[in-house]
């Protein structure tokens, strides 16, 4: 068998043990660091942390007292700029969750390119990467970066190619890792076919599996989009299902889904409702009911505008959209994001921010209002059909089944670089803020549903005297980033 396992055909069912060992082999042998992972020896070093240094107890402790952690996200391109950065966010940003963002060249397993980026860096005395190397630094010198916080720490990889940096990052200590294999491979890629995305996360579950059977309860997490554009509740809350579910036919029990913020409170609030019910639901009909599936925010993941008022005004909101709505943990953002990479003591100050809103907010819940309710009902019965569909076409394997709906458009993702997706489904925002679907492709949309969608994006086109076509889609996902003397300007003034 190949280390990456392309050599069997597709399904959802676990990986045997014995072929996984064969795989394990041959990946860390494709990088001089994988020689240092030692199971046995990060076993006993993740035995060692103290409860609050593991994710996976965190989050279960944050889910039963009815907390919402901040996590941001963060890489710089060599150790001493990372572990200066990562204190900065345990410390002055007061983060719950620790993350170190892997760089490009190791998302696409470019390992000589990183080398030459970690020099570089060194030389400019700044990062001349967009993340931390891994596995060029091997475990040894990663877990530095684990025993200079007092936090749960997650590796975010931006992936469809993480088998060697999970290796890498589970050896070293972290405790938490982000990605899956439908959301990354849909979201970062443009030609790695649905089905190899799927594999190799098969094989970052399967190997935490192995520290889960040595008492280790790693957090697995999946990662929403990260499109850029806007993405529909029904879409996100379906494709967290169904990797949770490739997740769990690994023997994953420990895994957490994303949903990136609409930016309606009853929308969002509804929808992180309905995500963590719908996947106790299908996973539990799929035989595993011992799951701990708890939910995450994501701030604002379109375009962002460049003014830092209004980016802090994103951030804040999009604490409170969390907090209101129930999620497990929020993942931040700052007013340096459409610049590119945030300083530290910017980083630290957008947690900061939304640590603030999310306590202001803490107490207040949507829920027995009729609109949340509403909300709540129609994004149940735009899911369950495309998840069902989904399941329908892969004979009951999701693994088979989300290959085949993404290649038939079953399955949609707005605006996704993968060619193996149709991308045809468009989504637009409502005349009340709401994001409804304009245009859903090939997807199953019943058609009571799909009228209710038309009728709400027509109100719109003709309240503000434009037409009804694929432009109310496309002012939707630029309108957040627009400067505020175009999107609220003083209504009186001279024309």
């Amino acid at each position: 068998m190949g280390a990456d396992g392309n050599d069997i055909p597709l399904s959802a069912a676990q990986i045997p043990a014995d072929d996984f060992a064969d795989m394990r082999r041959e990946n860390l042998a494709r990088w001089p660091t994988g020689t240092e992972v030692d199971l046995d020896e990060a076993i006993e070093f993740h035995q060692s942390l103290p409860k609050h240094k593991q994710l996976g107890w965190v989050m279960r402790k944050a889910a039963a007292e009815g907390r919402c952690l901040t996590q941001p996200r963060g890489g710089f391109g060599t150790l001493e700029l990372q572990l200066e950065l990562m204190r900065a966010l345990d410390g002055d940003g007061m983060a719950d969750i620790v993350p170190t963002t892997t760089d490009s060249y190791t998302r696409n397993e470019q390992w000589s390119q990183a080398d030459v980026g970690i020099e570089e860096s060194k030389k400019e005395g700044r990062s001349m990467l967009n993340g931390f190397p891994m596995v060029n630094y091997g475990p040894k010198q990663t877990r530095k970066l684990i025993e200079a916080i007092n936090k749960p720490a997650i590796v975010l990889s931006g992936t469809a190619m993480p088998r060697l940096t999970c290796e890498i990052g589970f050896a070293a200590g972290f405790t938490g890792y982000l990605g899956s294999g439908i959301a990354y491979t849909t979201s970062y890629t443009k030609d790695t076919s649905i089905a190899e995305g799927i594999r190799n996360y098969q094989y970052l579950d399967r190997l935490a599996v192995l520290y889960q059977e040595k008492g280790i309860d790693l957090h697995r997490r999946q990662p929403g989009f990260l499109t850029g554009t806007n993405v529909p509740p029904c879409i996100a809350i379906a494709v967290g299902v169904l990797d949770a579910l490739l997740a769990a036919g690994q023997g994953v029990r420990n895994y957490g889904l994303e949903l990136g913020q609409t930016l309606h409170l009853i929308q969002d609030a509804a929808a992180i409702q309905v995500c963590g019910e719908l996947a106790h639901e299908y996973l539990a009909a799929a035989g595993f009911e011992d799951m701990f599936l708890p939910v995450t925010s994501l701030h604002w993941m379109g375009a962002w505008p460049q003014d830092e008022a209004q980016c802090a005004a994103l951030v804040s909101y999009g604490g409170t959209l969390a907090a209101i709505g129930g999620a497990v943990s929020v993942t931040t953002k700052s007013t340096h994001e459409s610049y590119g990479i945030p300083t530290p003591n910017a980083n630290a100050e957008g947690l900061r921010t939304t640590r603030m809103a999310i306590y202001m907010a803490r107490h207040i819940r949507l829920n027995e209002l009729p609109e949340f309710q509403a909300e709540a009902d129609l994004i149940r019965r735009e899911t369950r059909p495309i998840i069902d569909r989904v399941l329908e076409m892969g004979d009951g394997d999701a693994a088979l089944g989300a290959v085949r709906a993404l290649e038939a458009g079953a399955l949609d993702i707005p605006w996704s670089p993968n060619r193996f997706v149709q991308s045809r489904v468009m989504p637009a925002r409502d005349l009340d803020g709401y994001l409804r679907v304009y245009d859903p492709g090939e997807m199953v949309f019943d058609p009571d549903v799909a009228e209710i969608h038309t009728e709400r994006l027509m109100r719109r086109a003709e309240a503000e005297g434009v037409p009804y076509d694929q432009n109310l889609a496309v002012t939707s996902v630029y309108e957040i980033s627009e400067p505020l003397d175009r999107l609220f300007p003083f209504p009186w003034g001279p024309e």
